[in-house]
Parts: structure tokens; sequence; C-alpha cells
């Protein structure tokens, strides 16, 4: 066996295993890859692994720095391997005598399932075939030689794999032969004089003979498929670093087609779909490996157990094979405490002989994410703090929301199959059921009288937000998993399905078509938005469960962490949802929200369209009393929890009709000259809303409108302390100031408004007037802004857009680009922008704790629901973090994760 550390040499290229030894193991990840480190160790426990060398990732990267050229010594080093393999074997690479065949596999340090190239049988050709049915028999030489070819061809050569299917179901169906496993090894010969005939005809050149030859090109293709479209994606998709390489694994072959004594499988050592502690697999009988995924053959259960529960009536490998099944129970459980997770295995069975191939940690859903941490925790295998970080922040997002039976539960229900409609990109989790609009203030209307609605739009725009505030779900023809529907949605913690691209939308008619089926306003259609399918008719819906393993593990998580979660919420039922998910209080409560009722708008529209303070005052005595209500029962429902409320920030003419039909409806509604509504709305429009008039701004122009509000909290907030029970703790925020003299003057408003209401009542409550930081100048401008603030509140939102210039509609636009140039590796809108936003997150937090050292700092920007964000909010010393109600728990376990790792530095 080759040696790791070679004396002499600048680098070791390659790490030898099998026969209870190795020259790596599994601390060598980075190097080796997970494939290649698992083997290692795998064999230095004594398992038998057929033995086999690692090319490490290393090579991969010298492979690309140096334009697809290997690196000095690799070649000697592996002809060395392959020589200690032969020895180890007792079989000659290219030997007719004696043959040994190799598997060529991938393994990056991050597993990539089905991303990149295999090659099995390799080391196969006319002679060879010729050695190897002699000693093996001839229908299983040659059912291996044409598998190989068309493999090589494939992954090595670049043909198609379409190709070599037709030919072979040409051949089956002249020959009048049904499955593969009919053909005898007469009939596999002509299928490869078929196959190579096929080669020489596409590449002007024969199918390579030289077993060494066969390998360096399947070396190759393994590196190359490092950097094919599907990896590229995939590496995106799960932020997998391009520079880390991939490792190339050469292996003994074993076979599990030698007949009715051999057998394929792979097996988890739980059940990955709910955690269950029980052995869950599949196999197939006389097979190898890529037969149990291509969906030729369908494998069995692996055990009793499962077969029971699948209603399966295969033979389990349990009863087949049981001393192979115990063999492998005791393997798999040695395995499970070794590496402390549960196990992906894959393994082959050659004449009665059991091999393990492979082991990994296995990939799971959420809730058995869930369940396996707490079971392995209550099993002593692992600590809670261990526990915690075995879980990835974002997964739990799946355990969150309602959600539609899967199809296996439907199934054993008894259901009928879903009738989906369409499909489009998942762009917010959940399910939802309710009826087809296609406006948006049809969707608030309806809702108003008791609706669920859906809102189906071609895409959506600012002047939706009450609509879609309003509805259940919301579905886009266009737009993608940035767009504003998508955003907007996740926020709201509403379920969304973006860019249904087959939809066809006529607003006019009040019906959308797909596919020749129409659907028109009122029908009912059920979304599910973890899977971006849209469906027909009402799916009952399954609510989450927070109690349980997962109410165990969020326990764990606030023990350990520092920064406080809080959400953003501005209704009782968010409010309410919030406190049932752990907020330890409100971190924004968007007041304009609450003016979109059906009997506030009017009351509000008057107050725009008066030209007097008197008629703004008269109206928004109206709503006085409206927006008390709204706070009293906020206050309940947070039990002494504080509130940060923002007041009023949208630009006015946000409130205001736009289309022709609206603002005659409008104006017929309320009295007022149609012109006129027209004109206001027209003078009112911002161009660009973002820098208009807007926050502070209209509460420096108007302050009627801030002392309004200021009134109805406190005046809520003492009615509510005046009960008893609780005492509310009110946090006034002023938004988008820039200068501190701005937040000076609305704060006295506020005080002096406190005061009033507190003489009027007798009562007195607590509470604290800041600021949100949202533009860059209030962030450079912190210390003396923090003159006037208790506390900061960063808008990250808006401080994304003012500092990076562009909005979230435009970030969808032109961020793949931007990425695929490495400008942005993540969407800023959704984890935080460091180099720019959080430098000045830290700049105002540190520039805000020199002037009042006692400054509560926070975020309510979604990405406060970020995990990456929620670390760096850590790091950055502030107190709390604010998200949608709905993604709560994620903080929570972000924040704890957090902790954990600062506290291992």
């Amino acid at each position: 066996m080759a040696e790791a550390a070679r004396k002499g040499a600048e680098q070791t290229w390659v790490y030898a295993f099998g026969g209870g030894t190795a020259d790596g193991d599994a601390s060598m990840k980075n190097l080796l890859g997970g494939k290649g480190a698992n083997l290692a160790e795998m064999a230095k426990l004594g398992l038998p692994v057929p033995p086999g060398f690692t090319i490490s990732t290393a090579v991969c990267v010298a492979y690309y720095q140096t334009g697809r050229a290997y690196p000095a010594g690799l070649e000697a080093e592996v002809n060395a391997a392959l020589a200690a393999l032969e020895r180890q074997s007792g079989k000659g690479f290219g030997d007719p005598a004696n043959p040994l065949l190799v598997s060529v596999r991938s393994g990056a340090r991050a597993s990539m399932p089905g991303m990149m190239d295999t090659v099995l049988n390799l080391g196969l050709n006319e002679a060879v075939a010729e050695g190897l049915a002699r000693l093996a028999g001839d229908r299983f030489a040659y059912d291996s030689y044409r598998r190989f070819i068309q493999m090589y061809s494939n992954v090595v050569l670049g043909l198609g794999h379409d190709e070599f299917e037709h030919i072979l179901d040409d051949y089956k169906e002249r020959e009048g032969l049904d499955l593969d496993t009919d053909l005898n090894a007469d009939n596999w010969k002509a299928v490869i004089v078929r196959y190579k005939a096929a080669v020489q005809k596409e590449l002007g050149r024969p199918f390579p003979e030289d077993p060494r030859e066969q390998l360096w090109g399947a070396i190759s293709a393994v590196f190359n498929s490092w950097m094919s479209d599907r990896a590229i994606i995939y590496r995106k998709l799960n932020d997998i670093p391009e520079d880390w390489g991939t490792a190339v694994n050469v292996q003994a072959m074993v076979f599990g087609n030698l007949g009715e004594t051999s057998a394929t499988g792979v097996a988890f050592t739980r059940d990955p779909s709910n955690g269950q502690a029980i052995f869950y697999g599949e196999y197939l009988i006389n097979a190898q490996g890529e037969d149990v995924v291509a969906g030729i053959r369908t494998p069995a259960p692996i055990s009793r157990e499962r077969a029971a529960t699948l209603g399966s009536g295969d033979k389990p490998l349990e009863d087949a094979m049981p001393e192979v099944y115990k063999q492998l129970r005791d393997v798999a459980a040695k395995l499970e405490h070794h590496y402390k997770d549960m196990q992906d295995i894959e393994f082959t069975v050659e004449a009665g002989r059991l091999y393990m191939l492979q082991t990994r940690n296995g990939k799971r859903t959420a809730a058995a994410a869930v369940k396996i941490a707490v079971d392995m925790v209550r099993e002593k295998l692992i600590s809670e703090k261990e526990g915690l970080l075995r879980l990835d922040p974002s997964q739990l997002d799946q355990l969150l929301h309602p959600r539609i039976p899967s199809d296996d539960e439907n199934k054993k229900a008894g259901g009928k199959p879903y009738d989906v409609i369409v499909k489009g990109l998942p762009a917010s989790p959940g399910a939802a059921v309710g009826k087809v609009v296609f406006d948006s203030d049809e969707a608030f209307l309806l809702a108003g009288k008791g609706e669920d609605v859906i809102l189906v739009r071609v895409e959506t725009s600012p002047d939706d937000i009450k609509g879609m505030h309003a509805a259940r779900a919301i579905v886009t023809a266009r737009g993608g998993m940035t767009s504003h529907a998508a955003v907007v949605a996740r926020g709201m913690g509403r379920p969304c399905v973006c860019g249904a691209s087959d939809l066809k939308i006529d607003v006019a008619r009040g019906e959308f078509s797909v596919r020749g089926r129409t659907f028109k306003k009122g029908d009912t259609v059920t979304i599910d938005g973890g899977t971006g399918r849209v469906m027909a008719g009402a799916i009952a819906l399954i609510k989450p469960d927070l109690s349980g393993d997962f109410g165990e593990l969020m326990s764990w998580a606030d023990k350990v962490r520092r920064l406080k979660v809080r959400a953003n919420a501005e209704t009782p039922l968010d409010t309410r949802t919030a406190v049932e998910f752990g907020a330890e209080g409100i971190g924004l409560c968007r007041t304009e929200h609450m003016f979109f009722e059906e009997e506030r708008i009017p009351a509000v529209r008057s107050m725009i369209l008066s030209n007097d303070e008197k008629g703004r005052r008269e109206a928004l005595a109206k709503l006085l009393p409206m927006q008390r209500s709204d706070f009293e029962e906020i206050f309940r429902i947070l039990e002494g929890r504080p509130a940060t409320i923002r007041l009023l920030d949208p630009p006015l003419h946000e409130f205001l009709p736009h289309t022709d039909e609206d603002i005659a409806n409008v104006a017929k509604a309320s009295g007022i000259n149609a012109d006129e509504l027209r004109r206001r709305a027209h003078d009112l429009h911002e161009s660009n809303p973002m820098l208009g008039h807007r926050g502070c701004r209209l509460g420096i122009t108007y302050p009627e409108i801030y002392e309004m509000q200021a009134r109805a909290i406190f005046e809520a907030a003492v009615n509510v302390a005046k009960e008893g029970k609780l005492k509310p703790v009110p946090e006034v925020m002023i938004p988008l100031v820039a200068t501190q003299r701005e937040l000076a003057i609305l704060k006295a408003l506020v005080d002096e408004t406190a005061n009033t209401v507190f003489k009027e009542t007798g009562v007195t409550v607590d509470y604290t007037v800041g600021t949100m930081i949202e533009l860059p100048r209030a962030a450079l401008q912190a210390g003396e802004i923090a003159h006037s603030a208790a506390f900061f509140s960063f808008g990250t939102n808006d401080l994304t857009q003012t500092t990076l210039g562009i909005s979230r509609d435009d970030a969808g636009r032109f961020l793949q680009a931007y990425s695929e140039k490495g400008i942005y590796e993540k969407d800023p809108f959704v984890t935080l922008d460091q180099e720019g936003v959080g430098e000045l997150v830290k700049i105002a937090a540190e520039r805000g704790k020199r002037t009042r050292p006692g400054i509560k700092l926070g975020i309510c920007g979604e990405h406060g629901g970020d995990p990456a964000s929620v670390e760096f909010c850590h790091r950055a010393g502030l107190d709390y973090v604010s998200c949608s109600p709905y993604r709560v728990p994620i903080a929570r376990l972000a924040a704890a994760q957090a902790a954990l790792k600062d506290s291992a530095k």
C-alpha cells in the first residue's frame, strides 16, 4: 500500500485504502472528499471495503489552475497505487487470465448526489471480457462489458445515453425480448457489436481497448464534471465553493450481478423522511448499483418492518439473505455510533459476501432532522449543543407553515391524486386554499368579508400590497425568486408561487387558462408554496406542530443564544402567531398596514385630500379609535413583551386609487369630484418613493398625523394597563430620519402627546422613542442621532436599496448575471451585504453606543430571518433581530448556532 507521506515529495496526490488500513481518515475530508475520507475511515474500522485509492481534491484544484493539465508526479503515484491494488486483490489490471476491474467515482467534500460522473466495470476489452467469461460465466461477463461501453461512451466520450438505449430497445424488439434480464450472452455480444459501431460512426475512432487509456479517460471525465453545468448550478444552490474541487476514487469492483446470491442496495440507519429509528432502504438481487436508481427494476424493501410499512409483497433482504442482513445491520449500527449521525450506506453482496461501498451523513427532511437530533441527544450519542449544530436553520421553514399531505400520506388516506393545474417557482413556503381573484382591491374587499382568497396576477407591484396582505396566497405568471411578489410574500409569511409562465391571465374576463383548461374568478384552488404547485379544488391542510421534539429543540436554542428574536407584525393574527413561535416582542409594527381596511381607507383618503389642517384633523379623528383598538389588542396578546411601533412611513399616493375605474369608484363612494381626485393623486405621486415625501418627512410636514398615531398608542397602552394584569411596553419608532434635528422635533411631539395622555388619564406607562436607520447618512450620523434615540432599528431592506442603489425588483433582473461574475455571491435582499450594508450597520452601532452606551440595537428588515444575516448581527453586537412571524424559530436556532460558534473560537 502506498504511504501517505513520501519523503522528498513536495505533495502527495494519491492515498490508498483497504485491507484494514488506509493512508487517510475521516478528518481529511477536505483533501480526500467525503467519499474518500469515509472509505479510508471504514477501512481503518475493519469493515469489508473493496480496496482502492483516492486522487485528492488538490489534484482537481491544480488541474483547473493549469488549464486542465495534471501536476508532475501524479501519473507515477497512480501507477504505484494501481500496482499495490493489484497485489492486494490478487488480480491484474487488463489481465485476461485474472482480471481486475475498477470503478471510478467522484467525491467532493460536500455531498453532490448525481451531479458528477461515475464509470463502473472499467478495464474491460475483448480479451478481458473473454477471460472474465471463463471465470464468472458468459452472460455476466458480456452484460458487464455492454454496461461499461454504454457508461464510458456517455461519461468519457460524450455520446448521448439515449443513443445506446435506442440500440438496445430496437434489438429487444426485433428479438421479441421484453426485459434486459431476458438477454443471454449471445444477445449481449450482438448488442456490443452495435454499441461499438455507434462509437466508431459518431467519433470516427474505435472504442478504446487499452485499460490504462480507459482509466485516465475516466479520471479526466470526473474532474471535468466538476465544472459541468449541473454541478455549477448545484453548487450555487447549496453554497459550495468552486475552489473546493472533487476527489476521484478508484476502487476494485465487486459485483452484485453474479446471480441469486449477489445483490446491491442502499440503506439508511434511520428513516430519512420522518426520522424514526427503523432500518430503511431497498435492494435488488442480481444487479449492479445503478440498477437501484435507474428505474428499470423495482427494488425490494430491505427489512420486514419496512416491507410491512409499505405493504410490499416483495421478499425483504432480511428474509432473502438473513446472514448478510444481520451483518449489514451490525455494520450500520457501528457506523452510526462512530459518526454519531444517521448514515446513508451503499453496499454490494458478491456471491454471499457483503462489501461496503460508501457511507455518508444521510440527507433528511426537516421533520426527520429535528427528530434525529432530539433522539440522538436522548440516546446520549451527542450533546444538546451538537444537536443544535446539526440542523440547517433554513430547513425549519418546512415545518412552520400549513402544508398539504404528501403524495404518500394522501394515498394512504384513500385520497384522489392531486389535480395539478400548473407549476411555478416555490417562492414562499406553506399551503393555502381560497377563491381565485385577479384584483388587489377585490382581494382586500373579499378578505374583509371573511372570504379566503388567492391573488393571481401577471406580476405584482408595491400598489398590490394591501391585496397581498389580505390574500391567503399569491400566484404570479412572471417573476423569479427575488421578484416583488416573492420577497413581500416571504416577509408576510404568505405562500407564493412565482413564474408560473404557462398561466394565461385575462383580467378583463376574470379568468386564467392553462393547457386548454379555464378557471374563473371565484373558483377554488390550493397553493403549495413549498413545491410551486397550483392545484384545483380544496385540499385539507395539515397544521404545523410546534410541540414535542420541535419544542424541545427550541428550548435548547433559547438556553444558549444571546441575540433576542422579535417579529414583524401589525395584526392580532400575526402577533399571536409570532408569540406562538416564540417571539420576544414586536420589532416592527407597520402602522400604515392598519389603514387599508375597508372601513378605514375612506377616512385616510379624506385626510389626504383635505386642503387644510382642520380637514385633516377631522379625518384623523375618525382613525384614532380604530388604531387605538388595534394597539390594545396587540398589547394584550404580547402580555408585557415590547412592541416597536413605526409611525406612518409610505408616501401618501399609495393610499389613493390609480386606474380610471378605481378613481371613478372612489369618487362616487366618497362624493369627491373624479377630476379633483385624479389631479390630487397625480400631484402626490412619487417617481422615486424610496427617496420621496415619506417617513419622518410626512411627520414634519403634517405633524397632526404622527400626533394622532402617538395618541392612539399611548391611550391603548393606558387602557390595557388599567385592566390591571399587563404592563404594555411601547417603543415609538420614527422612520427614515437623516438628521438628528428631524428626530428631535418628532420626539418632542411624541413626548408631548404622551404627557398629555398621561395627565388626562392619570396613568403613566414606560415608553421609549427611537428611529429606524435606513439611510447611509443616518448610519454615518448615528453618533449625533443617538442623542435623541433610545434605540436604533436597522431597516435593512431599505438600507440595502439606498446603499447598493438597486431595488428588490432590479435585483431580480440582473442578479443571475452578477452572481455568475462573482459580484454578488448571494441575493443582497436575502442575505445581508456585509461589505456595504453590514459596514454601515457596524459603524452606526459603534457610534450610537459611543454616545449612548445603553442604546438598544436591532434589525427589522427581512434579513432578520436569514441565518447568515442573524450570525452577522450576533457578531456585530446587536441586541435583537426581528423577522416575519413564520421565521422566528429559524432566527432562534440561527442565533443559538451563532453563539455556539462564537464560544468555540
